[in-house]
Parts: C-alpha cells; structure tokens; sequence
C-alpha cells in the first residue's frame, strides 16, 4: 500500500513537473515566433516604403539619361553654331531630351510597383507561415494540457486506490 501510494505521488509529481516544462519550452517558442513576426513586419514597412528613385539601380539609369541629355543638347547647341541650325531644332531636341527623362522616370515607377508586390508577396507567405506556426503551437498545447490533465486525473485515481 505505501509503494502504491509512493508510486502515485511520483506519478503525479512527474506529471505536473513534465507539464510545467512543456508549457515553459512552448512559450518560448511562442516568444521566437512572435519574435519573428515583428522582425518580418519591420522588413517590409521597411522595404515597401522605400523610393524607388533613390535606389543605386535608379540613380544610375537617371545619371546614364541625364549624360546622354547633355550631351545631346552640347551637339544641338555646337550644330546650331557651326552649321546655322535652327530653333525648332534646339527645341527638338529639348523637347526628345524631356520625354527621355520622363520615360526614365516611368521605367523606374514601374520597377517600383513590381518590387513592392514582390515584398508585398514574400511577407504575406511569411507572416502566414508564422501564423501556421503559432496555430500549430495552440493545438499543442491544448493537446499538451489534456495529457496533462488526465495523468494528473490517473495519478490521483491511483492515490485514491491506494486508501
């Protein structure tokens, strides 16, 4: 009767201890994922908002067309000296020089939006791996309680058998 009942308290003992730990184990996992969410949402408030005109790629191909209009406008300029070009000629080529810097422009909003739905896209899976994750996390732990709840449940009919 007294190793029944030892047995029982040891029983119950290691339960309510094996559940403890359980639960510590899946709230840092928890923290970890939680963790990672506010990581993630930081990465794309980040990335979603930045100009697409200040990347190192847009500067380039701004600085490449702005060359390119110089020297265009050099070249209209030095023919309209040398060779008595006309006006209209100069604000041809002015008016080419814009509409290539307004395509520039344009080439770079569109790269932009095609960007932001990629970061877009690469979050949402993301965040919606890590929200797998934290469900997966609550029906463990649900689990985990039950188990707990019926060896403590066992235990104790065990102590009751023993009296």
């Amino acid at each position: 009767m007294i190793g029944s009942l030892i047995g029982g308290a040891m029983s119950l003992a290691g339960g309510i201890f094996g559940g403890l730990k359980a639960s510590q184990a899946m709230k840092k996992v928890k923290n970890n994922l939680e963790d990672q969410q506010a990581k993630n949402q930081a990465w794309y408030d980040r990335r979603y908002n930045e100009d697409a005109t200040q990347r190192a790629d847009a500067q380039r191909i701004l600085t490449m067309t702005q060359e390119a209009i110089k020297n265009r406008n050099q070249q209209a300029a030095g023919a309209q000296a040398v060779a008595g070009g006309t006006e209209e000629s100069v604000a041809a080529t002015k008016a080419a020089n814009a509409k290539a810097m307004a395509e520039a422009a344009s080439q770079i909003a569109m790269a932009g939006d095609r960007r932001k739905d990629q970061i877009e896209q690469q979050y949402l899976s993301k965040d919606q791996q890590l929200q797998n994750q934290l469900n997966d996390l609550e029906i463990n732990k649900g689990k985990n309680i039950a188990q707990a709840v019926k060896g403590v449940a066992d235990a104790g009919a065990g102590l009751a058998e023993a009296f």
